[in-house]
């Protein structure tokens, strides 16, 4: 376990935030090989290449999504709540009511309720939601309402999880179009580089030519770093807008 210095490093807050991100506690991040590019001599690149994404992905990944899966949530309880305020409107039979109330073996006609021995409490019980039948409609109104706001907002959130994921998509493909042609043409510079030093090594260029031709290839070099590091973010992006990658 790293132990917490005094001192600040440019990178030690990255990789703390890193390590959150991943769930594991603020330590040290591993370093891996240096930087390159696929040469014909053999220099590659020592990081793995990104992902590839299926053809189709199933709309049912969106699920998993903490938004989606909250506005569900929010509808359920909204709906719950409608059965609570129907429920409202049936009297709260008390067995401790006044006159000692204690089922008997009689029912009401036409009902299968029993009768308690002291009708005069169960009578009043069950005439307490009629005076107050004002109250439980509206109750039972705003429950409803609240129930519609809930599957519109359910909707919603539905609606900007595709759009997220339809954001994400365009820019990977742009990202991996433009790495794709930037790779191709460091390994045409590569090649110039190589014909440079073969000329010059024959005497028919200059040392100039060389260093021109390694200055358009670190530049392009540059260039194809930048595309996968824009590549790799859109992954991200389309990794968070779909709850969790394609997998």
């Amino acid at each position: 376990m790293r132990r917490f210095q005094t001192w600040s490093g440019k990178s030690a807050r990255p990789e703390d935030a890193i390590n959150i991100l991943l769930g594991n506690y603020p330590q040290d991040v591993a370093r891996g090989a240096v930087l390159g590019i696929e040469t014909p001599n053999g220099w590659q690149w020592s990081e793995t290449l990104p992902p590839q994404m299926p053809a189709g992905m199933p709309s049912e990944l969106l699920e998993r999504r903490p938004d989606i899966r909250e506005a569900e949530q929010n509808l359920v309880a909204a709906n719950a709540n409608i059965g609570v305020a129907k429920a409202m409107f049936f009297p709260q039979i008390s067995l401790s009511g006044n006159g000692g109330a204690a089922w008997g073996h009689s029912a009401f006609v036409g009902s299968s309720i029993p009768a308690p021995l002291g009708i005069g409490s169960y009578a009043a019980s069950a005439a307490q939601p009629i005076f107050q039948g004002g109250a439980l409609r509206n109750n039972l109104r705003y429950a409803k309402s609240q129930e519609q706001q809930a599957l519109i907002s359910y909707q919603q959130t539905i609606q900007h999880a595709f759009g997220d994921v339809s954001d994400a998509l365009i820019g990977y493909g742009k990202y991996h179009d433009v790495r794709e042609r930037q790779e191709q043409t460091v390994k045409d510079l590569q090649e110039s580089v190589d014909v440079s030093l073969m000329r010059y090594r024959g005497g028919t260029a200059t040392y100039l030519d060389v260093l021109d031709s390694q200055r358009s290839l670190f530049q392009s070099e540059l260039t194809l770093a930048h595309a996968r590091n824009n590549e790799y973010q859109t992954l991200v992006q389309l990794y968070k807008a779909l709850g969790g990658g394609w997998k």
